[in-house]
């Protein structure tokens, strides 16, 4: 079984995730640029069971577009979003690819929130 790991910008708050995500989306609401500061967010969706946080982290819970609450997960030393809880899917933890470093790691498989997006962006569906 694959094992990857994922750590914020000092390498503090790290997290394993065991198999294949379930998913791999490409974001594009606003408040993933504002979390990102780029134009889009990228996160692969683990069962919760697969995910093994390691380290301090600390949190914050915000509503995200669809009204549902957002947990996301970040390490108080470096403020490296490294995972969340989207409390609409329970169970399921959401991994920030960048946070892996890894430039093998799978492709997004879908665009979510196109309707934000910037025009000169290009949507995966």
């Amino acid at each position: 079984m694959t094992t990857r790991r994922a750590s914020c910008s000092c390498g503090r708050l790290t997290v394993l995730c065991s198999g294949e995500p379930d998913k791999i989306s490409l974001c594009h609401c606003l408040d993933c640029q504002r979390r990102t500061g780029s134009t889009y967010g990228i996160a692969a969706f683990f069962k919760s069971e697969d995910v093994e946080v390691r380290g301090e982290a600390r949190t914050y819970t915000s509503d995200a577009d669809s009204g549902a609450a957002v947990t996301f997960r970040f390490c108080p030393n470096c403020g490296s979003t490294v995972l969340w809880e989207p409390h609409r899917k329970p169970g399921i933890t959401a991994v920030a690819v960048g946070s892996f470093a890894d430039p093998a790691f799978p492709a997004p498989t879908q665009s979510v929130n196109t309707e934000t997006r910037h025009p000169w962006v290009v949507p995966i569906n």
